[in-house]
C-alpha cells in the first residue's frame, strides 16, 4: 500500500508530518464528526462525534501506528429505522515503512518513500469507523430508549407474516417430506 496524502484540503488536517520528529513516540488527537464524513461521498456514518488518538512510534525504519477511536456514531437502525447513538471503541495498529521501493506486494504495511513528509491517516479513520460498525444496526433495548420508533414497531408486528393465527402448513410440504 502506497501512502497517500490528502487529496482534500479539510482532510489535511488528518495528516501526522513525521519528518521532525525525533525517534520515539509521540501523541496526536483528531476530532472525528459529521464535516469528516461528509467528504466520502458513499460513506454510510453521516453524523458522529469520535475522538481520535493515535501513538505514533517512530523507528529508524518505520512508523508504528496505534490508534484508539472512541464515541458515538449516530446509526439508523435496521427495525424502526429511527436514528440512534451507537457507540464505538476501536483499537486498531498499522505498520508504514521506509522503503525507496514499492514492492506493491503487501496491503498490510504502507510504504513511505523518501520524498514522503507525512502520513495521511484519514482513511484508515474511515475504514476502521465502518468496519467497527455491526452489520445489523438496532436500537438498544428496543421499544424502551426515547429514540426507538415504537409506532413503527407496532407497525411491522401487525403486518407480520407469521403471527401465530395462520399456522396453517403449505400441503405442499407433505408430500414432500413423503420423498424421503
Amino acid at each position: 500500500m502506497r501512502a497517500n496524502c490528502c487529496s482534500l484540503k479539510s482532510l489535511r488536517i488528518y495528516s501526522i508530518p513525521f519528518t521532525g520528529l525525533k525517534l520515539g513516540k509521540h501523541q496526536f488527537e483528531f476530532d472525528v464528526n459529521d464535516s469528516f464524513f461528509d467528504e466520502f461521498e458513499y460513506s454510510l456514518v453521516k453524523r458522529a462525534d469520535l475522538k481520535c488518538k493515535v501513538e505514533l512510534e517512530k523507528q529508524e525504519t518505520m512508523l508504528i501506528l496505534s490508534f484508539h477511536i472512541n464515541g458515538v456514531i449516530f446509526a439508523n437502525c435496521d427495525r424502526c429505522l429511527a436514528p440512534y447513538p451507537q457507540h464505538v471503541d476501536v483499537r486498531e495498529q498499522q505498520i508504514a515503512k521506509f522503503s525507496d521501493e514499492d514492492t506493491g506486494d503487501d496491503e498490510e504495511i504502507i510504504i513511505l518513500t523518501k520524498n514522503d513528509h507525512e502520513i495521511d491517516i484519514s482513511g484508515l479513520i474511515y475504514e476502521y469507523i465502518n468496519v467497527a460498525l455491526p452489520l445489523i444496526t438496532v436500537c438498544v433495548d428496543e421499544g424502551r430508549t426515547p429514540w426507538c420508533d415504537r409506532t413503527m414497531l407496532e407497525s411491522l408486528s401487525k403486518l407480520s407474516v407469521n403471527n401465530g393465527q395462520d399456522e396453517q402448513t403449505d400441503p405442499r410440504w407433505e408430500v414432500l417430506k413423503k420423498i424421503k
